[in-house]
This record gives structure tokens, C-alpha cells and sequence, in this order.
């Protein structure tokens, strides 16, 4: 009897009504726990009122049952998650991995071991934690193997760097990150790759990886001037570059002493916001004048980077604060760091893979359902012809 009525709950001819029923009674209990927690009902006018709403985020929940589509609140300030959510995100999972694999392998800093004894982890077996980073990697491979379908006009790549075990060594490795702007205007990450050095042979290896899977469309790529970087550009998109604002606004300060660094980043700053391009051209050669005789790099990398500094002017100007530099994707970097800086130590490249293919997943996932980046009037702006790129 139990037998059957189990097999009625997972599916059969009555599935749809059931999957139903659970959606309405996950909705009611939402709404309950949504209301102790802003102290009113929905519309509700109360002057005990502890928060506001803000709207829902859609979310898809896979039972027994099949998967159940859920639109769950958003609060203006806080958050919510619902109690029959599992709390332990792909990212957590990936982290938990890490950790447990560098403890088991007796690799683990004095930090690692204590999260791992507050995780309650010590006595973890080795097969349990092959299988959740069996779990974890089948997922990232997936995400960061998935065809690119559609163009992306806007690329920006940059790297940030970690330390992995190899052998009887603890060696720096760089992790490359590559970002898109959709024609939809939203952003996307497309790909990761983990290497000793940011090489122009590296760089190479993975652009074409993107091309192999579907990339096109590149009108502009945004990152800083590392030379083999610049070179690998080059030669397998062919595309405008982007000298990244702020990378090059660090390397002209450096030229000058702490006393003028501000004075100069105040001047520049003025010079970029000028919207005549004629005049942006005059004043910046003043600047690179006023360095000949008394910091004559500081004037060559002036008139050197220009052009390149000034590429997005000749895209749409809605979207000249996102494209002028990498900021975004540093910012994405900065959380891998925060996460990275956990586990101190990774023990190989596949703990990499796990937690930053974890941590990307969940970036992704959030600028899908996030408000468009580009506004919509520069949309039809980005022109889609002439901009196929093929791999060289």
C-alpha cells in the first residue's frame, strides 16, 4: 500500500495536479514566512512595518514530484531564503570539498583545520569526499563547457592568481576569467582556465577554446596590457582592445610622487570626461608635454596608450562606464579571492576548477535574472554585421 502510494506522488496521470498542489502550498508557506519577517502582509499599510518588499525572483525547485517552479519574495533590505530550500549552495559544496580534500591529503593550514573541526568535517571518509567533488566537478564542467550560442559584442578578460600544491611544491597559478555582454544586454561569464603564467601561448589557448565553442561576434575586447595578453587579442579575435582605464591610470600615477598623484588623477579625470574628441585629443598632449623633460615614460606611455585608452568612444555611449574598463570583472575577482583566500592552499587543479567554477556558476546565475546592462535604447545600436570573428 505504501509502495503505491508513493508511485502516485512521483508521477502518473495525476502528476501535474500534484506538482500543482505542492506549488500553491510552497507559495502559502512563503508568504507566511515572508510575513514574520517584514511584519506585514502583502499591500498591507502598517506602521509596525519591519521591512519592504521588493518584487520576486524566479526560481525552479526540483522534487520527487518533478520540478516546481517558485517566485520568491525579495526584500529591500536583507534577505530571504525559504526554509525548505537546502541553505548550502554549489558554492559552499564546492568550498566544503576543497577543504576536505586538502585536510584528508594533510595539506591544510592552521585556518583550513580549524573551519574544517567548526564544520563538524574531521571525520569525513575518503569516499564521501569523492563523491561531492564528483558532484561538483560533473556541474562546472558542464557550465564552463557549454556551446556560447548568440554574439557578444563585449568581452573583458582579466586573471587573478592562487596557490596549488605541485608535488613537493607550492606554486602561484594564474586563474583567467573571461566575461561577455550578450546582445540581450546582460552579462555572462564564458569561460575559466587555470595556468602557470599569463603567456601569450596561454592566452592564446583559451580564446580559441571560447571560438571552439561558439564565440562570435567580438567587437570589443576589454582588459589591461599585458603584453602577452594584448598579442594573443590580436591574433585570435582581431578585434578593437580596450586599454583598461584604470590599469593605465595606475601606471601613469606611478610615475609621479605621492604629492601629485592626486592632482594628476583630478586632471585625467577631467580630460576623459570632455565629450569633444578633438579637445580630449588637445589636452591630453598638454599633459604628455608637460612631462618631456621631467618624466620623459610618463610622456611616452601618454601618447603610446591613446588611442587604445580611448577605444570605446566609438561605441555607444550608454554603455562607455562599463566598456572603458575591467572594474566589474575585478570585482567578480575580488569574490573569488575572498572565497579563495579560505582554503589558503588549494591541493591541485581541480580543487581550483570546483570552488571558482562554483563561484562563477552562482555570478552567472544572478546576472541572468538581474535588470539588463546595457539601456534599452542602445540595444539596437550594438550592429551585428561585419563582426563575426573566426578562429585563426
Amino acid at each position: 500500500m505504501a509502495d503505491d502510494r508513493l508511485a502516485l506522488f512521483e508521477g502518473g496521470d495525476t502528476g501535474d495536479l500534484f506538482r500543482s498542489l505542492l506549488e500553491q502550498s510552497l507559495t502559502t508557506l512563503m508568504e507566511i514566512e515572508v510575513l514574520r519577517q517584514t511584519g506585514a502582509g502583502l499591500g498591507e499599510r502598517c506602521e509596525d512595518r519591519l521591512v519592504r518588499r521588493n518584487g520576486y525572483r524566479d526560481r525552479v525547485l526540483t522534487t520527487r514530484m518533478g520540478d516546481v517552479s517558485l517566485r520568491i519574495p525579495k526584500l529591500r533590505s536583507g534577505s530571504y531564503l525559504p526554509s525548505f530550500i537546502e541553505p548550502r549552495r554549489t558554492v559552499e559544496k564546492a568550498l566544503v570539498s576543497v577543504i576536505q580534500e586538502a585536510y584528508l591529503q594533510g595539506i591544510s593550514t592552521r585556518a583550513v583545520d580549524d573551519l574544517v573541526q567548526a564544520m563538524g568535517c574531521s571525520g569525513i571518509g575518503r569516499s564521501e569526499v569523492s563523491r561531492l567533488c564528483a558532484e561538483i566537478q560533473e556541474r562546472v564542467g558542464e557550465f564552463l563547457e557549454r556551446p556560447l550560442e548568440g554574439s557578444y559584442p563585449y568581452l573583458w578578460l582579466d586573471a587573478t592568481y592562487v596557490k596549488v600544491r605541485a608535488g613537493s611544491r607550492i606554486v602561484s597559478k594564474a586563474v583567467v576569467v573571461a566575461m561577455g555582454l550578450s546582445e540581450s544586454g546582460h552579462k555572462e561569464v564564458l569561460g575559466m582556465q587555470i595556468g602557470h603564467a599569463e603567456t601569450e601561448e596561454f592566452w592564446t589557448g583559451f580564446l580559441r577554446s571560447m571560438l571552439d565553442r561558439g564565440l562570435r561576434g567580438v567587437r570589443l575586447v576589454t582588459s589591461d596590457s599585458h603584453s602577452g595578453l594584448v598579442k594573443a587579442i590580436a591574433r585570435c579575435l582581431g578585434t578593437q582592445w580596450q586599454r583598461c582605464r584604470v590599469h593605465f591610470m595606475r601606471n601613469l600615477l606611478g610615475h609621479v610622487n605621492h604629492k601629485r598623484k592626486l592632482a594628476l588623477a583630478s586632471l585625467m579625470k577631467g580630460i576623459l570626461t570632455e565629450d569633444d574628441p578633438a579637445e580630449v585629443r588637445r589636452r591630453w598632449e598638454e599633459v604628455a608635454q608637460g612631462f618631456d623633460l621631467e618624466k620623459p615614460p610618463a610622456a611616452k606611455l601618454l601618447r603610446d596608450a591613446l588611442d587604445d585608452v580611448l577605444a570605446y568612444r566609438e561605441h555607444p555611449a550608454g554603455i562607455w562606464p562599463q566598456i572603458s574598463s575591467t572594474n566589474t570583472l575585478e570585482r567578480l575577482n575580488k569574490e573569488i579571492k575572498r572565497r579563495t583566500n579560505v582554503v589558503q592552499i588549494f591541493p591541485n587543479d581541480d580543487s581550483v576548477v570546483r570552488l571558482v567554477g562554483a563561484i562563477l556558476m552562482e555570478q552567472h546565475d544572478e546576472w541572468q535574472v538581474a535588470k539588463r546592462s546595457v539601456p534599452a535604447e542602445d540595444l539596437g545600436r550594438i550592429s551585428r554585421k561585419g563582426d563575426a570573428i573566426q578562429a585563426r
